[in-house]
């Protein structure tokens, strides 16, 4: 094992080189952003595949998505075979005034990789190329076979990846499935995901009149649908902050002695989530008296991600015809998503004053996933990585939500093991993203000590012992 871990020692900089080009490239999959950026990304990932030894290159698409690419190496007959995944395709830097570093420049400061993308997740598609390329400069194989499959469109829910592993199912095939593209519970503390929650969102739009008015000429009888709408979305929660819509906690699935004494052990404080969320003093913490450990993994939030109304540049005295938000549900185990959708706008329709009309778009549902951490791929994952990391690895849950998950082990009937790069302070999805580059090797590190773990495991043992997911309906 020495020639494998030596190599990726020596080779630190050229890892964080290759980082460095795919966060170069603003592969962002959104709508109203050039898809060719992405096109580009895909290309660039399957050159690096291509460099670092893996075989069979190629960009696989399934019509209206963003591209995948595919690579494998199959040289190790009698050993199991993993499928790595990760995903090539990034959010909107946001607003670059906020950005301490150039969004797309990969800046080194302070320990850390500066950048939109460096963790989430062009670091998962690197821990992959990464070890597999020690392995196959420093033995010249690998001990198992390697399929390795980079998505291009995660970061606007892998709305395509269902029917695309559908189409590809053979050529996916695997013993065990690795997800890198989660957080670890602290830095220097290796992590594996086992429960995430789930999302419903959707657009609220209110109107009150055709068009903008004079507010002094006509305001007083006029409703202004900025205040209807926040009335209605202030109803969402109570003096607590607790979800006021209605039966919302009725299928929450309580956590078990095991769970309860889990997440005690980890001591996660309000003065620990106060530090890490960087709240500023004096806010409240919101949510009932729930731990914030349990808040965030195992009870449902809501949030409102985006309200306009008119806008700063804008602004002008006048009473506005319409008021728009997106509004976002974290959903646990046992939740309904669709359900879920219908107890959201009843209980904003409900609330709406004043006869204001009221309409929902790009309404979005997806399940909780919960999976018991048993048998022998999630054993040999935690072997791997107390070893990567020098410290006992743990099982945690994440209050995000990752679509892609359900999808894999429906598909492929694989066990998933949900392994990142990420901590508390990496900022993904806002500004000033950044990757903590002594984890970043870490996790390399462990990657080549989970091919040897895995490789160590009879070939569809796993699949026999795979625990069964617990997903939303």
């Amino acid at each position: 094992m020495n020639s494998p871990l030596d190599y990726a020692e020596k080779h630190r900089k050229d890892f964080i080189e290759d980082l460095s080009k795919l966060v170069a490239i603003p592969s962002v999959s959104f709508p109203g952003f050039p898809p060719e950026t992405v096109e580009k990304s895909a290309a660039a990932v399957a050159e690096l595949l291509k460099a670092r030894g893996l075989e069979n290159v190629e960009i696989l698409r399934v019509p209206d998505a963003h591209p995948y690419v595919y690579a494998d190496w199959l040289h190790a007959p009698g050993r199991p075979t993993v499928l790595l995944y990760a995903h090539h395709d990034v959010q909107p830097a946001g607003r670059e005034e906020k950005w301490k570093t150039p969004p797309f420049v990969a800046t080194e400061k302070d320990g850390r990789l500066w950048g939109r993308g460096t963790a989430d997740d062009k670091a998962g598609v690197i821990v992959h190329t990464s070890a597999i390329a020690s392995w196959l400069r420093a033995e010249g194989k690998l001990p198992l076979n390697v399929k390795v499959m980079i998505e291009g469109e995660e970061e606007i829910g892998s709305g395509h990846l269902e029917s695309f592993l559908q189409k590809y199912a053979k050529k996916l095939a695997a013993d065990f499935i690795v997800l890198t593209d989660t957080s670890n519970y602290d830095v220097g503390v290796p992590s594996i995901t086992t429960a995430l929650r789930g999302l419903v969102s959707m657009d609220v739009e209110v109107r009150t009149a055709d068009h903008p008015l004079h507010s002094g000429m006509w305001g007083g009888p006029l409703p202004d649908p900025a205040l209807a709408l926040s009335k209605m979305l202030a109803s969402l929660v109570d003096d607590e902050g607790r979800i006021a819509i209605p039966g919302i906690y009725k299928n929450v699935r309580p956590l078990t002695k095991l769970e309860r004494k889990s997440l005690e052990s980890l001591r996660y404080s309000d003065k620990d989530f106060r530090a890490q969320a960087q709240v500023l003093p004096g806010v409240d913490l919101v949510g009932g008296k729930a731990s914030p450990l349990e808040k965030m993994w195992r009870l449902p939030s809501v949030s409102v991600n985006a309200i306009q109304v008119s806008s700063r540049k804008d602004c002008a005295n006048i009473i506005n015809e319409s008021a728009w938000a997106h509004v976002g549900l974290r959903l646990v185990p046992d939740m309904d998503a669709k359900a879920a959708v219908k107890a959201l706008q009843d209980h904003l329709r409900k609330h709406a004053p004043w006869g204001v009309k009221v309409s929902f778009s790009n309404a979005h549902g997806s399940p909780a996933w919960l999976v018991d951490p048993e048998g022998p791929a999630f054993e040999a994952a935690a072997r791997a990585m107390t070893e990567g990391f020098g410290r006992e690895a743990v099982f945690i849950g994440s209050g995000g939500s990752i679509p892609f998950v359900g999808p894999f082990g429906k598909v492929l009937g694989a066990p998933a093991l949900l392994i990142g790069v990420e901590d508390p302070y990496t900022n993904p999805h806002s500004e000033n993203e950044s990757l903590h580059l002594g984890d970043f090797h870490k996790s390399i590190r462990s990657a080549i000590l989970l091919y040897r773990e895995l490789g160590k495991l009879p070939a569809k043992a796993a699949r026999r012992a795979a625990p069964r997911a617990a997903v939303a309906a």
